[in-house]
């Protein structure tokens, strides 16, 4: 497994923290890859919160239940996009914000993306209107670095079904609506560049984690020789 070099000590009060949010379709091995890119910061000296959308907070994590789990009845598309909003709008301001205040990594599964993936295009609400809704709902805030890990429907299945583990109410949707919402996140991709890695999910655990961390190790060593040119 990849590592870090050792951090260089900093002042919590000096400056922004570091924004990586991990993308992709369910199964992709998000929450798999985000573990072990806190691991290895962690044991470089970082100050990591690793985190998840929608969650974080006691109240974000209530509305995860609610949109999630089977049984709350039918849930319409607008009013998905709202509870998606609402719990990250507080998890934005107790969660995330304050932690890049401290100087710290703020590693999260799934953020923005997701709502304009899911909703905006897989729900045809609309990139806009969704985008719109979230700019609102987070202040503006955007990730510096995003993983998204490409998988197929029909692997993202395989792999969440192996366990025997019940799907949610998103991941049973059928596989044309899961492969509408992986065209969606390369589309995404494409359009940000200079944020979006895109990785296949398929290879091995460690040439993923290897690329994350060279990416990783990549964006800070720009960020700290910017901030070493502007401080001459």
């Amino acid at each position: 497994m990849s590592s870090f070099p050792p951090a260089t000590p900093t002042a919590p009060e000096s400056g922004p923290g570091l924004f990586v949010t991990f993308e992709g379709g369910d199964g992709s091995g998000k929450s798999t890859q985000a573990a072990r890119l806190t691991t290895a910061l962690v044991s470089a000296g970082e100050r990591v919160v690793r985190t998840r959308e929608p969650g974080g907070t006691p109240l974000a994590e209530t509305l995860r239940s609610l949109v999630l789990e089977h049984g709350h009845g039918p849930i319409d598309a607008r009013t998905e996009a709202l509870l998606y909003a609402t719990a990250r709008a507080s998890h934005v301001d107790q969660v995330i914000r304050p932690a890049l205040r401290r100087g710290d990594v703020v590693v999260c599964d799934r953020f923005v993306d997701s709502s304009l993936a899911y909703q905006g295009f897989g729900r045809d609400l609309g990139l806009d209107e969704v985008s719109e809704l979230n700019r609102f709902a987070t202040g503006g805030l955007s990730p510096d670095l995003t993983f998204l890990l490409d998988i197929s429907p029909e692997d993202g299945r395989a792999r969440r079904t192996a366990g025997r583990r019940d799907e949610d109410r998103l991941e049973s949707e059928p596989d044309a609506w899961h492969a509408s919402i992986r065209e969606a996140f390369l589309q995404l991709a494409a359009a940000a560049p200079e944020r979006f890695v895109v990785i296949d999910a398929t290879l091995s655990q460690d040439e993923i984690t290897a690329r994350i961390t060279d990416a990783v190790t990549t964006l800070r060593r720009t960020r700290a020789e910017a901030a070493a040119g502007s401080a001459r």
